[in-house]
């Protein structure tokens, strides 16, 4: 095995491109009435059934759970107490465990593995709670019965996600908030990148280990399409240590989070794993651990409502742009503000 990442791709690049077509992979083709259809869905919940019948499936909590918390936050931060609530997707319980009844009357908690429905922790005391076994792709609600929608790390995995953000959208009620997270396409470069390198040099070619995840102009594109308003997307890397390799690939089965994709590779040889690893230590590695950077997408969408705040009219700024260095002065010198006690549009721009 070779002792440095720049003899690594030296000799990656002398590769001749003849063997790239020579090799072989047990892949799962893409069916062609599909084309949308990337993810095996019945294999993603066989993967989370395993990993919630794991004696010891809390251990793999800690990235999940710190997400939740951080999305938790985002609902709180909208002062009013929604009536009906959805966690879509809720795993186990790591959003709803942060809900209180100020500002959720009754969760209704979605999964498509029981298992992780029958582990997930319930809200506070005095939120009634619904536990529902649903597909994230095929949502059972009526139409405007929903006040808000919730989901944490489990709309990547969604095949039509421009359906199921339009089925969102349909089950919201006027003026009602869809928040969600989902982990982002640089997510996990680290070993996506030592494993293509390492099947680069062992077989000359390539197959999907690490699923696809979407980046943050396809979530804000897909969401105005569906019709959501008043968006806020934002990102947040969080990089975690691991001793190697071996312990990541152990812990995302824990998490059950392996790859789903219906092209990926069955199966990887012990000699392919092992050259990985040492590319990664090579390449990432810091001492005695190597990281992985899971990048997170957080997404706040509104049903559009007339009681909704407008944007002034074009023209009706009484600041330009190009005075903004000088905005103290600006400041005083205007002796009437645009809102005043007078106005009777005050109250509406709420």
């Amino acid at each position: 095995m070779l002792s440095s990442c720049k003899k690594y791709v030296q000799f990656l690049c002398s590769l001749h491109v003849k063997n790239i077509s020579n090799s072989t992979h047990h892949c799962f083709p893409l069916k062609p009435e599909s084309p949308m259809n990337v993810f095996d869905r019945k294999a993603k919940s066989k993967q989370k059934e395993r990993a919630g019948g794991m004696p010891d499936v809390e251990v793999y909590d800690y990235l999940k759970s710190e997400i939740g918390y951080r999305l938790s936050d985002r609902v709180l931060d909208v002062k009013r107490t929604f009536k009906c609530a959805l966690d879509l997707g809720c795993s186990r319980g790591y959003v709803s465990k942060h809900i209180i009844a100020d500002s959720v009357e009754k969760l209704i908690m979605c999964d498509t593995s029981p298992t992780y429905l029958s582990q997930a922790s319930p809200p506070e005391e005095g939120v009634v709670v619904e536990r529902l076994v649903v597909d994230e792709e095929d949502l059972p609600f009526e139409s405007d019965s929903l006040d808000l929608v919730i989901s944490n790390l489990s709309l990547h995995w969604v095949n039509d996600l421009p359906g199921t953000f339009s089925q969102i959208m349909r089950v919201l009620k006027n003026d009602g908030v869809f928040m969600a997270s989902v982990f982002g396409g640089d997510s996990l470069f680290e070993l996506r990148c030592s494993l293509q390198l390492a099947e680069l040099e062992r077989v000359g070619g390539l197959s999907p280990h690490i699923s696809p995840f979407t980046s943050v102009q396809d979530i804000g594109n897909l969401l105005t399409r569906s019709g959501f308003t008043m968006l806020t997307i934002d990102t947040d890397e969080i990089v975690v240590g691991y001793p190697s390799m071996f312990e990541l690939m152990w812990d995302l089965k824990g998490m059950g989070e392996s790859n789903a994709a219906r092209n990926r590779s069955l199966h990887l040889s012990r000699d392919k794993m092992l050259a990985a690893a040492a590319i990664y230590q090579e390449m990432y590695g810091q001492e005695d651990k190597i990281p992985a950077t899971f990048q997170v997408l957080y997404m706040v969408g509104w049903k559009p409502d007339p009681s909704q705040p407008k944007p002034a009219e074009r023209g009706s700024g009484q600041v330009s742009l190009k005075d903004l260095y000088r905005l103290d002065e600006v400041v005083k010198d205007i002796k009437k503000m645009p809102l005043d006690d007078n106005n009777p549009d005050k109250d509406k721009n709420k």
